[in-house]
């Protein structure tokens, strides 16, 4: 009897321990790593085909393209137009450098656009149509739940149908 109880109790124990290491391990994969950035260090890329040419990238902190909390820095050169469109996800944007000018509605209008410089913010709800344009070069921090995705409220405003129309 003694020989089975502490099998059972030495069967039960490692039992026990593997399942915490299992759920520990599990825990700590799905936990981003940790991320300190400072913009001198930013590695900058193109910006992907949604957006008009022009604009650059650099990816913080998740992933963008997927069902995934996410960061990245965006940076666009003076004189610079996204036109009306809108996200199925909320969009969260930081100014970091310059001024970003954004405003609601189905067309891009210069007159409405309201100008967030360097730490203003905006919440651009899902599926909310708006606009965003600069006048200098300007960078921001852009946070949200992936995937990121563009609907232009006019097609012909879609870098991604100028792409396939011109080949």
């Amino acid at each position: 009897m003694k020989i089975s109880r502490l099998t059972t109790t030495l069967l039960g124990s490692l039992a026990t321990a593997l399942l915490l290491a299992y759920l520990v391990t599990t825990a700590a994969a799905q936990i981003p790593g940790h991320v300190m950035e400072n913009v001198s260090s930013t590695k900058w890329g193109p910006a992907p085909p949604m957006v008009p040419a022009g604009a650059e990238i650099a990816v913080l902190a998740g992933d963008p393209t997927g069902p995934v909390p996410f960061t990245v820095r965006l940076k666009f050169p003076a004189n610079y137009d996204i036109p009306a469109h809108s996200h199925p996800g909320d969009e969260n944007v930081v100014v970091t450098s310059g001024e970003l000018f954004m405003g609601m509605g189905s067309k891009l209008d210069r007159k409405a656009g309201m100008g967030l410089g360097v730490g203003g913010f905006a919440l651009m709800p899902a599926n909310a149509n708006h606009f965003a344009y600069t006048k200098a070069e300007t960078t921001i921090v852009l946070y949200g739940q992936g995937p990121i995705e563009f609907k232009y409220v006019n097609r012909t405003d879609d870098p991604r149908t100028r792409l396939s129309t011109s080949r």
